[in-house]
């Protein structure tokens, strides 16, 4: 465990120093909710570039019970430096995909997190085509190893299918007219080709700049995000150890609507509830992390325990 600790102390510097390439969202508030007790198992979906389970991992020691989970082959890859002379099971998988193989497994966990935000090498890396403000393809892809990009969105949707993607994963007012200027503009090749042109629908826009609702539209419908996490919030439920927290971690209102019905629909004061609520309300970013990370802002957090047969009967 000490090589462990070692490992994970230089992968927190290397970041940290790299133009703080990652910050991990509401770090404190996973370790309340989860509350890691030395022995327990872990499995973190969206493991990133280590950030949480790091601080997990120096809290449970026991890395021969930890799975670490994503999808993107650039993590994978980081993951693997820094934990692959342990006993870590790392797996480079959507979470869907992961949670259904761990469940033929009969795997169970005492802890599950799922921070579902796109990091921040998303953004910062402009080849990747997720960042408005850097100019790139228009790719957008967490797993580069599918076909689907949002180019191939952009430039092949009929106005109609298109508009309807931005109206319902974007929750943008102004869709029809958006679709309109681009259908005009293809082919459309870069990320700044067409954030200009969806600002063109909104002339004089605000500090956020306007083309945000429509790239997280595109973001969404590329990887799946909300298909993925509607499938897979009941397999997670069945991962789940009875006694054992989950923690969830959304950007946007449609995936925080989601975890919150899902949880709503298995926990409450019926005999045969199987969750426990440990957030009423989501929970948000104080000022002091708003400062030091300001992508935090839109992060939310939704904590319950899967309850005891025990619990249960009293």
């Amino acid at each position: 465990m000490a090589k462990l600790r070692h490992k994970n102390k230089m992968h927190q510097n290397k970041h940290q120093n790299k133009n703080q390439r990652h910050v991990s969202v509401l770090l404190n508030e996973v370790l309340t909710y989860l509350a890691p007790q030395q022995g327990e198992s872990y499995l973190d979906l969206t493991a990133g570039y280590g950030g949480h389970a790091t601080a997990v991992l120096e809290r449970t020691k026991n890395p021969a019970q930890a799975t670490l989970v994503d999808r993107d082959d650039k993590a994978i890859q980081e993951l693997k430096k820094h934990y692959g002379e342990t006993d870590i099971d790392l797996r480079h998988q959507d979470f869907l995909s992961a949670s259904q193989e761990l469940a033929s497994e009969g795997r169970q966990f005492d802890l599950i997190l799922a921070d579902l935000g796109v990091s921040s090498p998303h953004l910062n890396e402009g080849e990747r085509g997720f960042a408005i403000q850097s100019n790139g393809p228009l790719d957008m892809r967490m797993d580069t190893r599918q076909a689907l990009t949002a180019g191939t969105i952009v430039n092949g949707y009929d106005e109609a299918k298109l508009a309807s993607l931005l109206r319902e994963y974007g929750e943008e007012p102004k869709a029809r007219q958006i679709v309109k200027l681009i259908v005009q503009a293809r082919p459309l090749d870069t990320t700044g080709e067409l954030a200009r042109v969806i600002a063109r629908a909104w002339p004089g826009h605000s500090r956020v700049h306007p083309a945000t609702r429509s790239f997280q539209a595109l973001r969404i419908a590329v990887n799946d995000e909300l298909g993925l996490l509607e499938r897979s919030l009941p397999l997670w439920l069945g991962l789940l150890k009875p006694g054992g927290r989950i923690v969830v971690i959304s950007f946007h209102s449609l995936e925080d609507r989601l975890v919150k019905l899902a949880w709503q629909a298995v926990s409450g004061n019926h005999y045969d509830a199987e969750l426990r609520l440990l957030t009423k309300r989501p929970v948000t970013a104080n000022h002091t992390e708003l400062v030091l990370n300001p992508r935090a802002r839109s992060a939310k957090l939704r904590a319950a325990v899967k309850i005891n047969i025990t619990e249960r009967e009293h």
